[in-house]
C-alpha cells in the first residue's frame, strides 16, 4: 500500500469514528502534512482518494468537508489472482483488439476500451510548435534517415530520463524505435524464435499477446498479484518445469492491473532471470506516471550483466501519434540494432528531433506533474462510479499509477457479451479474454480513465452497470 493510501485510510477511520461530523471541514492540506509528516503531494493524493470514496467533498477556496450523505463507500475488494501457472500456449483470437482501437476514432463513441489518453491530457499545442521548429531547423536532415541507433539528441535526453529510474545507460546504449510496440517486437525477435515459450504476467497487456501471436511463440501465464505484481517464486517454479526463453514484465503500473513491483521483487526477478540465463524484457511505459512523489526504480537498475532489455515510449505521456519510443537492450544491442535496420530502416527523424527539443526546453516535467495529478483524479472518479453503479460483489483494482482500472464482475457475467451490448449503446470496453493467452477473465474488463469526466462519462458507467446487472439477473 502506498503512503497516500495509508494516509487516506487513516483519515477514513477518523471520519467513521465521528472525529469530524457530516458537513465538518477536515484539517487543511498543510496541517495534515505537518500532523502526519507527509509531503504536500501525498496529502493531496489522499484527499482526492477520500473524495473518490465518497467520504468528503471539495469546496472551492475552502477545503474538504465530510459528506452528509448516507454511509460512505468502503474501498472495494481487489480482483482475485490466478493461483497457479498454466501451460505454454499459442496465442490466438487477438484480432478483436484492432476493432477496439479503431472504435476510439469514432466521435459518437465513449472510448473506455483502448488505453489511449484523450488529447485534453496531452501538450498538443507545445508539441506542434516543437514539430514545426524541428522541421525548420533540421534542414536537409529532416528528409533523411536517422539510422539505428537513432537521433543522437533524443538518445541523450532519454539517457537523462532513464537515470531518474536508476539506470546508468548512456546514449550509446539506446536505440530509438517507432513506439514501444516496435521495441517489444524487436526485443522478442532478438532473444527467441518461433515456438519458444515466453513467460508473461496475467492478466497482461493485449499488445504483448499480439506480438507473441505474430511471432509464432507460446505464452506462459505466471500468477500476478493485483497489488504486488508478478510473483518471482511462481516464475521460479515455472522455470523448473518449462523451457522458458524470455520473461516480459511491465515493472511499474502494469496494464491492466496498475500495480508496481517493489524494489525487492524487481531485484529478485532480475537475479532469477540472470541465474537462469533467460533475458528479462522490461516494459516501463507507465513508469513516469505514478501517483506518489517519487518515480520508482526500473528493474534494469539491478541489472549487472546486460540481461535486461528495457523499453518505453512517449505515447502515454506526450502524444501517441508521434510514435517515438526506445529500447536499451543491454548485451543484445547489436542484434536489436540489426533487426531495427532490416525491419524499418529508421525511426522518422522529425518526431525524434521534436521530442528532443521539447525535453531540452524543460516542459516535460510540468507535463508529467499535470498528467499524474489528472490521471490519479480520473482513476478515483472512475473507480467510485463503478463501485456505485456496478453489481454488488464487483471487484476493482487499485492502481498506483497509469490510467486504467481492472474490473472483476461476479461469476456468471460475460464481458464479451457486455462488449457487444455496450457498443450498441456507443460505449467501448476492453473485455477480459483479450488480456489472456488462454481466454481467461471472461467475467472481467478493463476501463480507461484518461477521458474527460462529466455527465457523459458518469452516464456511460451507469449504462455499463445496468447492462451487467441485467446479465446476472437473466443468468
Amino acid at each position: 500500500m502506498t503512503r497516500y493510501e495509508q494516509l487516506a485510510e487513516t483519515l477514513a477511520r477518523q471520519i467513521h469514528s465521528g472525529a469530524w461530523g457530516p458537513g465538518t471541514r477536515i484539517p487543511g492540506t498543510r496541517e495534515l502534512s505537518r500532523l502526519h509528516r507527509a509531503s504536500i503531494t501525498t496529502v493531496m493524493a489522499a484527499q482526492r482518494l477520500l473524495e473518490g470514496w465518497g467520504l468528503v467533498e471539495a469546496r472551492p477556496r475552502s477545503g474538504y468537508y465530510v459528506r452528509g450523505a448516507a454511509l460512505p463507500l468502503e474501498a472495494p475488494a481487489l480482483p482475485e489472482a490466478v493461483a497457479t501457472p498454466g501451460a505454454p500456449t499459442l496465442v490466438q483470437s487477438q484480432r478483436m483488439a484492432l476493432t477496439l482501437i479503431q472504435a476510439t476514432q469514432r466521435r459518437d463513441v465513449l472510448p473506455l476500451g483502448a488505453a489511449v489518453p484523450d488529447v485534453t491530457f496531452l501538450p498538443v499545442a507545445a508539441l506542434n510548435r516543437a514539430l514545426g521548429a524541428a522541421a525548420r531547423l533540421a534542414g536537409d536532415r529532416a528528409g533523411g534517415y536517422d539510422f539505428p541507433p537513432g537521433c543522437p539528441e533524443l538518445r541523450g535526453q532519454i539517457a537523462r530520463r532513464m537515470a531518474l529510474a536508476g539506470c546508468d545507460t548512456g546514449p550509446e546504449g539506446i536505440i530509438t524505435t517507432s513506439g514501444a510496440q516496435e521495441a517489444l517486437t524487436l526485443a522478442l525477435r532478438a532473444v527467441a524464435e518461433p515456438g519458444d515459450v515466453i513467460a508473461i504476467e496475467t492478466p497482461t497487456y493485449y499488445g504483448l499477446l499480439q506480438v507473441i501471436e505474430a511471432l509464432g511463440m507460446r505464452a506462459l501465464e505466471v500468477p500476478t498479484d493485483p497489488l504486488a505484481g508478478l510473483d518471482p517464486e511462481a516464475l521460479a517454479q515455472a522455470l523448473a518445469r518449462w523451457p522458458i526463453k524470455a520473461c516480459v514484465v511491465v515493472s511499474n503500473f502494469s496494464n491492466p492491473l496498475g500495480c508496481a513491483l517493489s524494489s525487492e521483487r524487481k531485484r529478485a526477478l532480475v537475479t532469477l532471470c540472470a541465474k537462469a540465463q533467460i533475458p528479462l524484457v522490461e516494459n516501463d511505459i507507465y513508469g513516469e506516471l505514478g501517483f506518489a512523489d517519487q518515480r520508482p526504480l526500473a528493474a534494469k537498475h539491478f541489472d549487472r550483466h546486460g540481461n535486461v532489455l528495457y523499453l518505453s515510449s512517449f505515447s502515454k505521456t506526450l502524444e501517441p501519434g508521434l510514435r517515438v519510443g526506445w529500447i536499451a537492450p543491454g548485451r543484445h544491442f547489436d542484434r536489436v540494432a540489426h533487426l531495427k535496420y532490416v525491419s524499418s530502416l529508421a525511426t522518422p527523424t522529425v518526431p525524434q528531433l521534436a521530442v528532443a527539443r521539447y525535453l531540452e526546453q524543460g516542459g516535460y516535467e510540468r507535463q508529467l506533474r499535470r498528467a499524474r495529478a489528472a490521471y490519479a483524479r480520473h482513476v478515483e472518479l472512475m473507480s467510485a462510479a463503478v463501485q456505485g453503479h456496478f453489481p454488488v460483489g464487483t471487484r476493482i483494482s487499485r492502481p498506483t499509477g497509469g490510467f486504467v482500472i481492472w474490473v472483476e464482475l461476479p461469476e456468471g457475467a460475460d464481458s464479451m457479451a457486455l462488449y457487444e451490448q455496450a457498443l450498441s449503446e456507443r460505449i467501448t470496453i476492453a473485455p477480459g479474454p483479450l488480456f489472456s493467452a488462454t481466454g481467461r477473465y471472461r467475467h472481467c474488463l478493463r476501463l480507461t480513465c484518461a477521458q474527460p469526466w462529466g455527465a457523459a462519462s458518469e452516464q456511460g458507467i451507469a449504462t455499463l452497470g445496468r447492462l451487467a446487472r441485467q446479465q446476472l439477473e437473466v443468468g
